[in-house]
């Protein structure tokens, strides 16, 4: 080894080669050295800028450190006349002046029962806070904001009152901070929370021992909303929700009626299913839009396949269940739903005479399909040699009323058509359908995954050649007929487990 080194040093080239080397080593490792400094550098000047967290008591009341947007000389004369004024140190003269066109249009009676109400506001964005001024402005004098998220830049496009000294604080705070500035005498309640099943009953509950005689659902997100109307529907609360205004732009569309009666909403669909799983179908005013999707409108694009890669879609949000992508809004929609809501409980409250969609009323329809689907299974039991005489199925007329608007959005599956509806079992029994293991009952095998929804002539067509004949669906529909009747009689056994469930 050692002769070797003498052999390579001894040549003039190796030791330029080797002087080459070693320059680079060395280069590189200053380099390398340089580099790790600067990070360390930057580090150290990054942590350096972060504000030492100190005493929590730092933090001011609307969720801000004392630094920050600090109020201004306006802002702190307004904090001290709405003190004053929420413990009766205004001129009622002056409120009755404020509020003189309310007065006159409501009558003294009908703006005092404005004035005394109680109102719980659950979501204070684009929907909410629009509703939460109008309220205000109006009269209302006791009002509880519930929200958990902060006012952000991309709030502004929509928010009623946010300004960019807001951006940062809790969206209840900043209601309220704007808002002693225009009506000074309100009672605001600021809850800086998530609403959930679990916290219903203390966020819904009274405020210095008054019962609120409204409630106002702005939430975007459907498990907190169906909790929220669920709770209302069980416990008798007055409410009315907000539907979807994302990917909107037609005001003229924008209706209120029973949430039985929505449609072209996808938000309102789901919240709708949902309560019906929960017993909840109709008897909950809603503000929707009928306005359909077309060529060159806004939509709400799934995801990109990198954001699946990244792990589950579920994890990707800020909040276990909350929505991963922006909504397309147009900042006027949520303005528009949110005063259509608050004057829908202005009218409410004040007791002014108001007419609105009714509930689709489909009962009698209903007991018609339910009906004539019991007639059928009877036929089918008798054509197979059983028993048909005080046959019973274990589908309700609940049961109809999902299957027929929720699943199969009120049309057929064989040509769409949507008048003379039935249901009928899709596929023949492969024993028997009758239930003999409870004595002296006789039930139908029959779930409500076994259904299918088609005109009364499909009905009677599919009977005679499917259920009775020699023919399977294969024989007698196409593939999109056949792809349809899959999914759908699928998607309706999963609900009935999910009832199933939710009733354990």
């Amino acid at each position: 080894m050692s002769s070797w080194v003498s052999r390579t040093t001894a040549s003039h080239n190796a030791q330029l080669i080797t002087t080459a080397v070693v320059s680079g080593v060395v280069v590189g490792g200053a380099i390398l050295g340089f580099q790790q400094a600067r990070r360390i550098y930057r580090m150290a000047d990054l942590k350096a800028s972060i504000p030492d967290e100190g005493d929590p008591t730092r933090l001011t009341e609307f969720g801000a450190a004392s630094g920050a947007f600090a109020p201004s000389k306006e802002d702190r004369r307004s904090m001290a006349l709405a003190a004053r004024a929420r413990k009766g140190d205004f001129d009622h003269d002056l409120i009755l002046e404020q509020l003189n066109r309310n007065r006159v249009f409501l009558t003294d009676d009908g703006l005092e029962k404005l004035r005394s109400a109680f109102v719980i506001v659950v979501g204070c964005g684009g929907v909410g806070s629009h509703a939460t001024a109008a309220l205000a402005r109006s009269g209302v004098t006791k009002m509880r904001l519930i929200d958990f998220d902060q006012v952000t830049l991309s709030s502004l496009n929509r928010h009623a009152v946010a300004t960019l000294a807001d951006v940062g604080t809790p969206k209840v705070h900043c209601l309220r901070r704007r808002l002693e500035q225009v009506t000074p005498w309100v009672h605001f309640d600021c809850r800086n929370e998530l609403f959930g099943e679990a916290s219903a009953e203390a966020q819904l509950g009274d405020m210095n021992g008054q019962a609120p005689d409204f409630v106002i659902d702005a939430i975007d997100n459907i498990d907190s909303k169906v909790a929220l109307l669920n709770y209302c529907a069980k416990n008798k609360l007055k409410v009315i929700s907000s539907m979807g205004a994302g990917c909107k732009s037609d005001p003229t569309k924008i209706l209120i009626g029973d949430i039985s009666a929505s449609t072209d909403d996808r938000l309102s669909k789901s919240t709708r299913r949902k309560l019906r799983a929960l017993g909840v179908k109709d008897g909950i005013p809603v503000v929707f839009s009928t306005e359909k999707s077309g060529p060159g409108k806004a939509e709400l694009l799934p995801l990109p396949e990198e954001e699946f890669a990244k792990g589950k879609v579920g994890e990707l949000g800020v909040l276990p269940d909350f929505r991963v992508r922006i909504l397309p809004v147009l900042g006027t929609m949520p303005a528009i739903f949110g005063l259509v809501v608050a004057n829908h409980a202005i009218l409410e409250i004040t007791g002014y005479p108001h007419e609105y969609l009714p509930s689709k009323a489909r009962d009698k329809m209903y007991d018609s399909i339910l009906g004539g689907l019991q007639a059928g299974e009877e036929r089918l039991a008798k054509f197979m040699g059983a028993q048909s005489q005080g046959l019973r199925i274990a589908v309700t007329k609940d049961d109809i009323g999902y299957l027929v608007e929720e699943v199969y959005l009120g049309r057929s599956i064989v040509s769409g058509l949507f008048s003379r509806l039935a249901l009928v079992r899709w596929n023949r029994p492969s024993k028997a359908i009758i239930d003999t293991r409870t004595p002296g009952q006789m039930n139908s095998f029959l779930g409500m995954g076994d259904i299918v929804c088609m005109t009364k002539e499909e009905a009677q067509r599919h009977e005679r050649e499917v259920l009775k004949g020699t023919k399977a669906p294969e024989d007698l529909y196409d593939t999109r007929v056949l792809e349809l009747a899959k999914r759908k009689t699928a998607e309706a056994a999963r609900f009935e487990q999910a009832r199933f469930e939710s009733a354990d």
